[in-house]
């Protein structure tokens, strides 16, 4: 059964019609609240919100989270920016600007308003991490002028803004630290593993695994994760973060490809090519203090999760083969 708040609240979303971003409307809208989706649809798709349109209580708004925006909401989860390489890398630019002038247009925006912000950081703040798992407490060890560093140093000044806003203005922040997370809506072309190997073995295509496939992740499903930030959310201001958001179950890449071919019953070989730069080799979540600070840890099995993952993409089939050339 779902937890109602005390009372309907106006929410700004931005990125809301993106992956993880269109499911946080689903769950606020499903609690009562109003929701503003915000996005300037370079990455999410009006296809993931579709199906809200018609909602009495749902807006979408198309913006760019780099210019100011003047609304009046009672809370702001600011999820926008490009969150895979292929996309983030597309034009860096843009991306730290995403994260740096997004971030100052948000924190501006609940500092008038004086209500609760929400950050979408992410795990990519570690680096290619010498520490493992990862503890909240770890700084991380990041290449600032690699061709990943438009994604990892943008989110780490974001967080450093939230954070000198919290100081400096007494403003009620909330950072997570997001781990890998996957789900139905990902978008086929993200270059993100789950649902490159996803598509590739339901196209029966080659599964490309860079490096060795000795390299780890730890994968958490979307509806794990949305709770998480809903959790996150709901505490007093003596909460702040950063508190990652992750599932702690490891395994390799090569595991996880292994485990797509059986469960898509796909003819696909593995293919292997080179390791790109600054691919971290681990990333696993320390949750301790999700779990102490939210009551919150992943329910959902990686079986579980990738069926449902994999019956999305098979809904677009027809339309990956005319995409891909099959």
């Amino acid at each position: 059964m779902q937890r109602l708040y005390d009372s309907r609240k106006r929410i700004l979303i931005t990125g809301g019609a993106g992956f993880l971003g269109s499911h946080l409307s689903d769950r606020l809208l499903e609690q009562g609240h109003e929701v503003i989706c915000l996005d300037n649809l370079f990455t999410g798709t009006k296809r993931n919100i579709d199906h809200l349109h018609a909602h009495p209580r749902f807006e979408f708004l198309r913006h760019d989270v780099t210019f100011p925006l003047y609304i009046e909401v009672d809370e702001i989860y600011n999820l926008a920016c490009p969150a895979s390489p292929i996309h983030y890398q597309h034009d860096p630019v843009q991306t730290t600007k995403t994260s740096v002038h997004g971030a100052i247009n948000m924190l501006g925006l609940a500092k008038r308003l004086h209500c609760k912000v929400f950050q979408a950081s992410t795990s990519e703040v570690y680096g290619d991490p010498s520490v493992h798992p990862q503890p909240e407490e770890y700084w991380g060890n990041v290449n600032p002028i690699g061709i990943r560093s438009c994604y990892d140093e943008g989110k780490r000044c974001a967080e450093t803004l939230f954070f000198d806003y919290h100081r400096q203005h007494d403003l009620e922040i909330k950072v997570a630290r997001i781990f890998n997370t996957y789900g139905p809506r990902m978008h086929h072309a993200d270059g993100r593993v789950v649902s490159n190997f996803i598509v590739q073995a339901l196209l029966n295509k080659p599964i490309t695994i860079f490096g060795d496939g000795s390299q780890t992740r730890s994968f958490c499903f979307m509806d794990d994760l949305i709770e998480g930030f809903i959790r996150l959310m709901e505490t007093g201001p003596d909460v702040t973060g950063p508190i990652n958001l992750g599932n702690p179950g490891e395994f390799t890449i090569r595991e996880l490809a292994e485990k797509v071919i059986e469960m898509t019953g796909s003819d696909s070989e593995i293919s292997y090519q080179d390791l790109p730069q600054d691919d971290p080799k681990q990333r696993r979540p320390d949750i301790t203090k999700a779990k102490e600070v939210l009551g919150w840890e992943p329910k959902i099995q990686i079986e579980q999760g990738l069926e449902r993952t994999i019956a999305h993409f098979r809904e677009l089939l027809p339309e990956l083969k005319v995409v891909h050339g099959v």
